[in-house]
């Protein structure tokens, strides 16, 4: 079978992947002595114990004064009662190094920061999902607003600190890879492959974004064909990016593989063919939603076979039945009435992540 794509090109596209795997990294951690143990062990051991090519510094709030690494990346604050919690993120911030406040008390830490007039960014602090922000209407804690001023009081301690228990520690992992992520954009796949919290949510955003270009591409190509090169060869590289965030390069040697997993791809051409033919007035969002869910199908199974363990020679499988599963639900449920209401929707759900994306990405 012939590929709509060049895989030669396609593989040569990701030579960065290689250069990601030999750039160095650095990064100091700094813990508040105060912090609860269980979270100052986990943060802990998310990053010692990295790859050669990583640098890790760690720090306590006691003792020696602390400074970052002038070559650093970034900084890790493992936040306690302190109150220098704010001030000294203020001060990494303002050498130029993005820090990420780690803690299982959101409120009582962001509150004390404001309250001794270092506020901490939102986007900055760090804890599992679920505990952070206002959870009720009239919640004192979340009062924070007239509480800020260098001779303000602290805040009363109003909430203990959360468990790091698996699930918490799950959630914990995947926030710190989101900010990771967002904050560390030159370095983030040098990131990941140096720290493996890092992975899943680097993949999962190219999944999202890949997912939303092929649904625009559908939409925009009516040109019989013409949209499945470009969104093969989208899947291609999303496929290549996900690869490489879990350690498993792509080269000239696995041609073979690739061919394989992307040739997955064809089960969207012939799904949105039939579908598109069937309900021809909403043909352009047929081809968008099944190269939205065929695409999202592809990266979510290579996301969860990579977490798994698996490697890049078993991946062909795995994505081609997800993919023909995903897209031949989507024509289905389109080829309905009621599924024709819902594809009518697409154009302004992709214009509306289209844009998000690219917010994301400014």
């Amino acid at each position: 079978m012939k590929l709509p794509i060049d895989l030669k090109a396609v593989i040569e596209a990701a030579t960065d992947i290689e250069s990601a795997r030999n750039t160095p990294v650095s990064v100091s951690v700094l813990i508040d002595d105060s912090a609860p143990g269980d979270v100052a062990a986990h943060v802990r051991s998310a990053f010692v114990g990295a790859g050669a090519h990583a640098r890790v510094t760690v720090g306590y709030f006691v003792g020696p004064a602390f400074s970052p690494y002038e070559g650093d990346d970034m900084a890790v604050i493992v936040a306690g009662f302190s109150e220098e919690v704010g001030r000294r993120a203020a001060e990494i911030r303002a050498a130029g190094v993005p820090v990420m406040v780690v803690t299982s008390m959101p409120r009582l830490v962001a509150d004390m920061a404001s309250a001794y007039g270092n506020p901490i960014p939102e986007g900055d602090l760090v804890a599992p999902e679920g505990v952070e922000g206002c959870e009720a209407d009239g919640d004192a804690a979340c009062e924070s607003g007239d509480v800020a001023g260098a001779n303000a009081q602290p805040p009363e301690i109003l909430d203990a600190p959360i468990p790091i228990d698996a699930a918490a520690a799950a959630a914990l992992d995947r926030r710190m890879g989101e900010w990771v992520v967002a904050a560390c954009r030159e370095k983030r796949l040098a990131l990941a492959l140096s720290f493996p919290f890092v992975r899943k949510p680097l993949s999962l955003e190219a999944v999202s974004a890949t997912s939303l270009q092929n649904a625009g591409i559908g939409l925009v190509l009516f040109i019989p064909g013409a949209d499945m090169p470009l969104m093969t060869l989208n899947q291609a590289k999303m496929l290549l990016q996900i690869a490489a965030a879990y350690g498993e390069p792509m080269s000239a040697a696995r041609a073979k593989e690739l061919a394989a997993i992307v040739g997955g791809a064809f089960a969207c051409r012939s799904v949105a063919r039939q579908v598109a033919g069937a309900v021809p007035a909403i043909g352009w969002a047929v081809k968008a939603g099944v190269g939205y869910a065929g695409t999202k199908a592809m990266g979510l199974a290579a996301v969860e076979y990579f977490e798994r363990g698996g490697n890049i020679a078993g991946l062909a499988g795995v994505v081609s039945a997800a993919t023909a599963k995903a897209t031949q639900i989507a024509g289905d449920v389109a080829a309905t009435p009621a599924g024709a209401r819902v594809f009518s929707t697409v154009k302004t759900a992709v214009r509306q992540g289209a844009a998000s994306v690219l917010k994301k990405t400014e």
